[in-house]
């Protein structure tokens, strides 16, 4: 699988990434997880694959379709990749298919029955079409195959049934149609009355089998036969390059555009009959290098994520409440506390209204004149934007940069956006060719030292309950200086600036690592410290690849935490003998990026929001903090640490796929880091009211 780059292994990031994704389908079989989180990985499985095609997949496939003579090595190895990730896909799916039975199967035991159309009995059947009649009627129209040339108008967020009607008189007749199930307005599973202690559940494609009848009224059909399937398509937005185009109606026009991408998978009921299937396939106009899979009965399990728990929270993980940090809590000025010290939380093990609050302080104190904020992604009802907007209605001088291009959530930005334009906020949209990641806030205050916060993760408050992420809020002149020249750098793209203490992508963020890596090459040469640990999400930059193989065959030891991509093969004597690399998959979602080197025994440690992926690193306006706080300091290489000790959740990443689980040592208990960090600020906020 490794492919070879400047001589050296390196893995292809979409065949890494299929082995990361692979990791969260294990998850979904291990028996210590509980029975309900189980069912949300397989969720989480499901819908991770589904933005793969949508996004990968489909710029894999449009390099393979590549005419250009001049691409024709990039158009071959497109299709080589698509191959590879075709037969992974396979493979993954019949295990995939095998835990979904499993796991229904021991709900099942634990009196949570999942029941389709052949098993409900006729108090059930009545309790569905009384259901069908007052929730779902309105919401299902079927459409004809023979209506339509295409299947353009639908969206592959969706789940189809296609649907054979039949009737026998007065003289033999059978018809084709399709339909969506209205999981948006629905939800994809009914929950029926219990009965005798156990309860019961239906998925809602079930629920229209039932009801088919009711569908087809009037039309004479005497039988009915429906069966689901499910297409993904290209979600590479077409934007125009019409420059009297504001960008926000180029966006917008680009979201509308994503549901017309050609299809590139489709997953369908293995029992479907041929003549059906002809009829879904012809419509979707497929060619050769697109996926399609015969799957089981029922498609698109990412709502598995929002399952029922039907009361039974013992099925879930138990409730780790965030904690409230002591010295961001009480009366007392927290803009007043981080100019004394350098604060930080680490989400979601700290409340995320930490950081809410310093912004609602700022909004309000006359001592403020200004709040700059970078925002990629942002919560549905976001607290964040309501400060912003207090702020600016308090007179202060509000900047906001929002990145139109997050992926998927375009429409939502595109929506704040307005309403902070409204509110008089000046709103800029990143910088043109380049999107802007960095997660960093400025306060400007009329007397005294400004404030920073340095974020690995959005200011989201939905996320900061699953994603770990680690902020710093700063008053050192260095850095909020830095941060500063940040905002002034997106506002003038095209002004020279030279960062002193940030690293900034993408103007010498790239260079600074390498500069940090050579040093430990050059102190091991030399006989002193040298090491590298590195928690990330992804490393694909084949610069940074090759940097880290130069270190590990200088001797430079070097432990990687990378939850997804990953394109370094360790292990490999006399190249990477020296990096070992762990994933964890857990409860929460990795997402903290932090650095440490030894730098000759005076550690250097950074946090920020950038990944080691050619995006990141040369086409992002991404930032990296050093830490210079001793107890900050202390406190991101304890994460680190914690990760790295991890043999519970922890997989060997070996640039093969085998993901094997880390064991303790001999005689050892097992290490689990999420648990192990909760228990340790929990003790510490403890110790502290003592």
């Amino acid at each position: 699988m490794a492919q070879k780059k400047k001589g050296s292994p390196y893995l292809e990031r979409d065949i890494s990434w299929m082995y990361f994704n692979e990791r969260i389908l294990q998850e979904a079989t291990r028996p210590h997880v509980p029975l309900l989180e189980r069912l949300s990985f397989l969720g989480i499985y499901s819908n991770n694959l589904d933005e793969f095609f949508r996004v990968r997949m489909a710029s894999q496939s449009r390099i393979a379709e590549c005419a250009d003579r001049a691409a024709v090595r990039e158009s071959e190895h497109a299709k080589k990749i698509i191959k590879q990730i075709g037969k992974l896909n396979a493979h993954y799916a019949k295990a995939y298919a095998q835990a979904v039975e499993q796991v229904t199967e021991e709900l099942r035991r634990e009196n949570i029955c999942l029941v389709d159309d052949t098993e409900v009995t006729p108090g059930q059947l009545d309790f569905i079409r009384s259901y069908f009649r007052e929730r779902l009627s309105g919401f299902i129209v079927p459409v004809w195959f023979s209506a339509i040339k295409w299947l353009d108008y639908e969206n592959d967020e969706n789940i189809y049934l296609a649907v054979k009607v039949s009737r026998t008189e007065p003289k033999p007749v059978a018809d084709y149609a399709f339909l969506e199930v209205p999981v948006g307005p629905c939800g994809r599973f009914v929950r029926l009355p219990d009965h005798e202690g156990r309860s019961y559940l239906m998925y809602l494609d079930d629920v229209v089998r039932c009801c088919l009848p009711l569908v087809f009224e009037g039309l004479g059909f005497t039988s009915f036969e429906a069966y689901t399937f499910k297409f993904t398509r290209d979600a590479e937005m077409e934007i125009d390059n019409d420059l009297r185009t504001g960008i926000l109606q180029k966006i917008s026009k680009g979201v509308k555009s994503r549901k017309r991408g050609e299809p590139l998978r489709v997953l369908y009921d293995a029992r479907i009959p041929k003549d059906l299937l002809k009829r879904v396939l012809r419509k979707l106009d497929l060619d050769s290098l697109d996926t399609v899979l015969a799957s089981g009965r029922y498609q698109n399990h990412k709502d598995f994520m929002r399952f029922p728990d039907c009361g039974r929270a013992d099925l879930r993980y138990p409730t780790w409440t965030p904690i409230l940090k002591r010295e961001l809590d009480g009366p007392a000025s927290l803009l007043d506390r981080i100019r004394q010290k350098d604060r930080f939380i680490h989400v979601p093990y700290h409340n995320f209204d930490s950081f809410i609050r310093i912004l609602q302080e700022a909004a309000v104190s006359k001592e403020v004149e200004s709040i700059k904020i970078t925002l990629y992604r942002l919560a549905r009802e976001s607290k964040v934007v309501r400060a912003l907007i207090g702020a600016a209605r308090n007179g202060k001088k509000v900047t906001v940069v929002i990145e139109l291009l997050a992926r998927f959530d375009e429409a939502s930005n595109i929506n704040w956006s307005k309403r902070m334009q409204e509110a008089g906020i000046k709103v800029i949209f990143g910088v043109e060719g380049l999107k802007v990641h960095s997660k960093i806030v400025h306060i400007g205050m009329k007397h005294g030292a400004d404030i920073a916060c340095i974020s690995t993760g959005n200011f989201h408050e939905g996320n900061a309950r699953t994603y770990t992420d680690c902020m710093l809020m700063t008053a050192s002149r260095r850095l909020v200086k830095d941060v500063d020249s940040v905002f002034g750098f997106i506002e003038r793209p095209y002004t020279p600036v030279r960062f002193k203490e940030l690293l900034v992508s993408p103007n010498e963020m790239k260079n600074r690592f390498v500069a940090l890596i050579n040093n430990e090459i050059k102190n091991r040469k030399s006989g002193k410290p040298a090491y590298i640990k590195i928690k990330i999400n992804h490393i694909t930059d084949p610069v940074m690849v090759e940097k880290l193989y130069e270190a590990s065959c200088a001797g430079v030891d070097i432990d990687l935490l990378v939850r997804g991509n990953c394109s370094l093969v360790p292990g490999i004597p006399g190249v990477s003998d020296h990096i070992r690399i762990a994933g964890i998959i857990d409860r929460y979602l990795e997402h903290s990026r932090i650095f440490v080197f030894a730098a000759g025994g005076e550690e250097r440690v950074f946090i920020g929001s950038a990944d080691w992926m050619p995006r990141n690193l040369d086409n992002r306006v991404e930032v990296v903090t050093p830490v210079y706080d001793p107890e900050v300091k202390e406190e991101m290489k304890r994460i680190v640490d914690f990760g790295l000790r991890d043999t519970l959740q922890a997989r060997i990443v070996d640039g093969e796929g085998k993901n094997l689980f880390k064991q303790p040592d001999e005689g050892g208990q097992p290490f689990r880091s999420q648990e192990a960090l909760y228990e340790y600020y929990l003790n510490e906020e403890q110790a502290t009211e003592e």
